[in-house]
C-alpha cells in the first residue's frame, strides 16, 4: 500500500455527485498533478486527502489510516502534523504580519516555536521573502503572499503537501516560478506533493499526472 490510497471513493452534495468510483495509490515522496476542468471534481478529491472533508462512500485511507475512521480531534492532529496546505487564496491574516501568519499553525499545534522560526526563515531567504516577513499580508504583492503561503505550509515539515490551484491568481511568469518552486521544495523536504491545476503548464512538471472529468479518472 502507497502513503495515500483511495478505494471507491464516491462525494455527493445532495443529489449531485461530484466523485464516482475514484480509485488510486500514490506512493510516498511522488509528485503528482491532478488535472481536470472546473467543476470535474479535482478541488473536492483534493479536500477529501486532507482531511477537510469526509467521503460520502469509500475510504481514504493516509498512511494506513482511514481518516472517515478518526474522531475530530484526531483529524484536527492529522492535518495540523502530517498535510501542509497551499491554496490558491492565500488566506493570510491581514491583521497578523506574515511572519506571525507562518507561525501559527505552530503555536495551534504546540510545536517548538523556535525551530519552525529557523525553518521559516531559511525557507524565507531561499525564496527572496526575507523582507516580507515584519510586514502585514497588504503590503506585500500577491507573488509574494504566495510564497509566504508556501512557507506557511511546510515551516511544520508536513509529508504531504496539498495545493489547489497555486498558480490560479499569477501572471505566466511567476507560474512558472511557483510550480517549479513547489517541485523541488519537495523534492528537498522529502515531501509528497499532490497539485490540483487546470493549467497544462503546471501539469507537465510533474512526472504522474491524474486526469479527472465529471468525477472520474479518465487517465
Amino acid at each position: 500500500m502507497g502513503l495515500i490510497r483511495l478505494e471507491q471513493v464516491e462525494k455527493s452534495f445532495g443529489k449531485t455527485k461530484v466523485l464516482r468510483g475514484i480509485n488510486f495509490d500514490i506512493a510516498e515522496r511522488e509528485l503528482v498533478a491532478i488535472r481536470g476542468a472546473s467543476g470535474s471534481g479535482k478541488s473536492t478529491l483534493l479536500y477529501l486527502l486532507g482531511g477537510l472533508d469526509q467521503p460520502t462512500t469509500g475510504k481514504v485511507i493516509i498512511d494506513g489510516k482511514n481518516l472517515s475512521d478518526m474522531k475530530d480531534d484526531d483529524l484536527a492532529l492529522f492535518r495540523n502534523t502530517t498535510v501542509g496546505f497551499v491554496f490558491q487564496f492565500h488566506f493570510l491574516l491581514p491583521s497578523m504580519t506574515c511572519r506571525d501568519n507562518i507561525l501559527l499553525p505552530a503555536r495551534i499545534g504546540g510545536r517548538d516555536i523556535k525551530a519552525v522560526q529557523e525553518n521559516a526563515e531559511a525557507l524565507a531567504e531561499y525564496l527572496g521573502v526575507t523582507h516580507c516577513l515584519n510586514k502585514f499580508p497588504f503590503e506585500i504583492s500577491g507573488g509574494e503572499q504566495q510564497r509566504i503561503n508556501i512557507i506557511r505550509a511546510l515551516s511544520l515539515r508536513p509529508k504531504i503537501l496539498l495545493c489547489d490551484e497555486p498558480t490560479g491568481n499569477l501572471d505566466s511568469m511567476n507560474t512558472e516560478k511557483v510550480a517549479t518552486l513547489l517541485k523541488k521544495l519537495a523534492q528537498d523536504y522529502g515531501t509528497t506533493l499532490l497539485v490540483v491545476t487546470h493549467d497544462d503548464r503546471v501539469a507537465s512538471h510533474f512526472p504522474r499526472k491524474i486526469v479527472i472529468e465529471d468525477g472520474q479518472i479518465i487517465g
